[in-house]
């Protein structure tokens, strides 16, 4: 039988998997301002390998739309990891699968675990740090491209539409 409690870590648990998807969503269809507001005011974003900190809210609602505008195309999944609450406060990981192409030509693939701080604000669960560790990382070109101006670039008109 649950308890009360039981039932509260599995909404904080659900609500912190949303955080990261929300962040995630966030960067996919570049909202800062959303983005922004998943971090506490006090929260800290690092990237070591590219050696990126941005500390608050502010700055990083105005660093993230300069990062994302170094690229031509950029894809971002994340996959649920390990979450450790601890009353308002909470540790966790983010599995994420990175690809896209820099505008300088470059491109770009990886696998990486955001290592995640958590705080329970009367906004509900927002971010206090996440840091990026990439565990794998490819930068052969990639074969495909984003949509172009002339449609998927695929011939979908004999495709069957409906069932």
């Amino acid at each position: 039988m649950s308890t009360p409690n039981d039932f509260r870590s599995l909404v904080d648990r659900i609500e912190i998997e949303a955080l990261c998807a929300g962040f995630t969503d966030a960067v996919m269809m570049h909202d800062f301002e959303r983005l922004a507001a998943l971090f506490t005011d006090d929260a800290v974003l690092r990237i070591p390998d590219a050696g990126i900190e941005v500390s608050g809210r502010a700055e990083l609602e105005t660093a993230m739309p300069r990062m994302q505008d170094a690229w031509d195309y950029f894809v971002q999944h994340t996959h649920p990891g390990a979450v450790d609450i601890d009353g308002d406060t909470a540790s966790g990981r983010a599995h994420i699968c990175e690809f896209g192409r820099l505008r300088s030509g470059s491109s770009h693939l990886n696998y990486a675990i955001y290592h995640d701080r958590y705080r329970r604000t009367a906004d509900g669960w927002k971010f206090t740090e996440r840091v990026y560790e990439i565990r794998y990382l490819d930068s052969s070109p990639l074969p495909g491209s984003p949509p172009g101006e002339n449609g998927l670039g695929v011939d979908v008109s004999a495709a069957q539409l409906h069932g």
